[in-house]
């Protein structure tokens, strides 16, 4: 192996941020593509009931809907930051809810359909943006050949434009579902962000910020300067 072949031989700033940078992006992408409920704590959204006042039963109040499954809640098991001892359906790719959950929680069936489908695809694009990232944080470590530079910031920029695909979506769906759910009117719940859609946010701006630096040791700006082959200093 020629010695600019080696991790980390030459442009060892650059590669150490955006390593970590994909890295991190990676290992967030991955927690939501396990989510709910084989991962419970990451959901992408919350149906919840608003209702006070009600004798509590075991009629659902809350629904969590994760990639693989949902976990539906009522007050006599709600759930924590860290645990869910609700009724949980899957993992399943395009699972299916019983008909009977929707109508004791009071949620449209439809709306429900059109949660699942748009579940479905952020399920296959979450594996595929998380894939992408880890291409890139490996061959970030060898960024002394142009060509390898040059190819780590195309699956950069992939992997960035599949996350924002992702985002998207699931911002999306977040705001379909809460303006359906106000166009419902004898219902009283809200809708709101799981801490997925977040993590996708994070994982969608730490990749962009990679996409910057690899750019500037691609173009050789920004402070990124060539390296010659009787140098042995390092220079970004």
């Amino acid at each position: 192996m020629k010695p600019h072949h080696r991790p980390l031989a030459r442009h060892r700033f650059v590669s150490t941020v955006s390593f970590i940078l994909l890295f991190g992006a990676f290992l967030l992408l991955l927690l939501v593509a396990v989510s709910l409920p084989i991962l419970k704590p990451v959901y992408l959204l919350s149906v919840k009931s608003t209702l006070t006042g009600q004798v509590p039963t075991s009629i659902a109040t809350e629904l969590r809907f994760g990639v693989w499954g949902l976990c539906a809640s009522s007050v006599l098991n709600q759930p924590t930051w860290f645990t869910n001892n609700g009724v949980c359906y899957g993992p399943k790719l395009g699972y299916d809810i019983a008909l009977d959950l929707t109508t004791l929680a009071g949620v449209s069936p439809l709306l429900i359909q059109a949660v699942q489908q748009s579940l479905l695809v952020v399920l296959v694009l979450h594996p595929i943006a998380a894939g992408f990232s880890f291409i890139g944080f490996v061959f970030s470590f060898f960024l002394g050949p142009h060509g390898i530079a040059i190819f780590t910031l195309m699956i950069a920029i992939i992997a960035g434009i599949v996350g924002s695909v992702v985002l998207a979506i699931d911002l999306a769906l977040v705001i379909i579902v809460r303006n359906k759910i106000i166009d419902e009117i004898p219902y009283h719940f809200e809708v709101l962000f799981g801490p997925g859609t977040w993590m996708v946010l994070a994982a969608v701006a730490m990749t962009w910020l990679a996409v910057l630096f690899l750019s500037a040791r691609a173009c050789y700006c920004c402070g990124v300067r060539k390296h010659h082959h009787h140098h042995h200093y390092d220079s970004y």
